[in-house]
């Protein structure tokens, strides 16, 4: 665990080594029902020359293959950006409990903004979410992460 021992700080943490390691700086945490850390990952797209290697995929993978389960029902994905649509539908395959995310993305966001995957009809489970969780932390790496790319 971190300092705080929070699961965001542990996602924070994914996301600096991310944008260390010239990825999008976004980390993703997925913990039990006990609050236990199943898995951590960072985006790792450039390095598995992989455009779904998003932190959400890789965390909610190891952490099915921690369980030896396919789904993640009593379980909660913090992540330090708004999950994308396809991070969303993912979520909602693995069927996790709740989405917990920093900063929001009016851009590529498919939870509060864009597709609102959660909100269509053809979405079969719907996690219950909650945005903004150390979002200018979350923001700030994504802004610094851009700006020196400029």
């Amino acid at each position: 665990m971190t300092a705080d021992g929070s699961p965001m700080a542990l996602a924070l943490e994914e996301a600096r080594a991310a944008g260390a390691r010239d990825e999008v700086p976004v980390g993703a945490v997925v913990t039990d029902a006990a609050g236990r850390v199943l898995a951590r990952a960072g985006n790792e797209v450039e390095a598995r020359h992989d455009p779904s290697a998003h932190a959400e995929i890789l965390a909610l993978r190891a952490a099915t293959g921690a369980r030896g389960e396919k789904l993640l029902a009593d379980c909660t994905l913090w992540v330090t950006l708004e999950p994308c649509p396809m991070c969303a539908q993912a979520a909602s395959f693995f069927r996790v409990r709740r989405v917990v995310f920093g900063a929001y993305d009016p851009k590529g966001g498919g939870v509060e903004h864009g597709a609102r995957i959660y909100a269509a009809p053809s979405c079969h489970h719907a996690p219950e979410v909650v945005g903004g969780v150390r979002e200018t932390e979350s923001a700030a790496l994504l802004r610094a992460f851009f700006a020196a790319r400029r």
